[in-house]
């Protein structure tokens, strides 16, 4: 699986289905995509539970850290991944594990080995995408 051309159908469906996210490679540094686009997505009303080791026990934007994404206590719609390609495929395996409904793997993030096992296993891929920057794309607050 190495076609990265999503349809908005689809694009617009996850994000609309989503409610919980896990944000695995958080950050607390503002100037960090991932800092910007967890606190995007938060005001937009989608749960979003950051994931990073270095960060467990605290909190960020009101949210507590857990270490890995079997910590997590509940139930994930999406696993958002900002870890390089090669790290997603390990992220990928977590959460297909934990029975996540979507990876969506941060811009310049691909890995299709990881994709097809995920696809294998039911869950949507989306690569090499932002779902903030899909958000706002879509105009999902309008529809």
């Amino acid at each position: 699986m190495t076609n990265l051309d999503y349809s908005p159908s689809l694009l617009a469906r996850v994000l609309k289905e989503t409610k919980t996210i896990a944000l695995v490679g958080a950050s607390d540094k503002e100037h960090r995509a991932s800092y910007s686009v967890m606190k995007y997505m938060l005001s937009k009303g989608y749960k979003v539970i950051p994931v990073s080791p270095r960060l467990t026990g605290k909190e960020l934007l009101g949210q507590k850290i857990y270490a890995a994404l079997a910590d997590i206590p509940h139930a994930i719609d999406m696993v958002d991944v900002f870890r390089n390609s090669e790290d997603a495929g390990g992220v990928t395996d977590e959460a297909i594990d934990i029975g996540a409904k979507t990876v969506w793997m941060q811009l310049e993030i691909v890995n299709a080995a990881a994709a097809q096992r995920a696809e294998t296993a039911g869950l949507t891929v989306i690569m090499d995408r932002c779902p903030k920057i899909e958000y706002e794309r879509l105009r999902l607050d309008d529809m």
